[in-house]
């Protein structure tokens, strides 16, 4: 669906944009609908939610520090951008904005995966009862 985007900018706007969309027709289909987004920008999160729906759109941080995404880059994307072989790399040379009001933060640096895994499902469906009830 976005492998003719790369990762300037424009790109990475247009891939929220189409799977935005997506996530909505999914979610107008009464799905609950879980996306992983590269969205380093108050711009581009604040276009999924326009997109998705304000009373739909939960905004989830998986917040670790660089240092430990670095440590754990299986894509090995880290090392190649400090070969210099890769650029616009998000926390780098692309400007990163931490969420100023996530619905929901974990921290990936201090829980494990399991941990990490029943806290977002418990949240979400936390954010599914209260907006059900409204």
């Amino acid at each position: 669906m976005c492998s003719d985007l790369g990762f300037t900018d424009a790109d990475r706007f247009e891939n929220i944009r189409r799977t935005a969309e997506v996530a909505r027709m999914f979610s107008d289909s009464g799905l609950i609908v879980l996306c992983s987004f590269i969205s380093p920008t108050h711009e581009i999160r604040d276009l999924a939610r326009n997109i998705i729906g304000e009373d739909r759109f939960v905004e989830v941080f998986v917040n670790c520090p660089i240092e430990i995404c670095e440590l754990r880059d299986v894509k090995g994307l880290y090392k190649k951008y400090r070969l210099g072989l890769v650029k616009n790399m998000t926390g780098f040379d692309s400007p990163y904005e931490p969420p100023l009001h996530p619905t929901v933060e974990i921290r990936t640096d201090l829980w494990d995966i399991n941990k990490c895994t029943r806290y977002l499902i418990r949240q979400v469906l936390k954010q599914v009862k209260y907006r059900k009830r409204k």
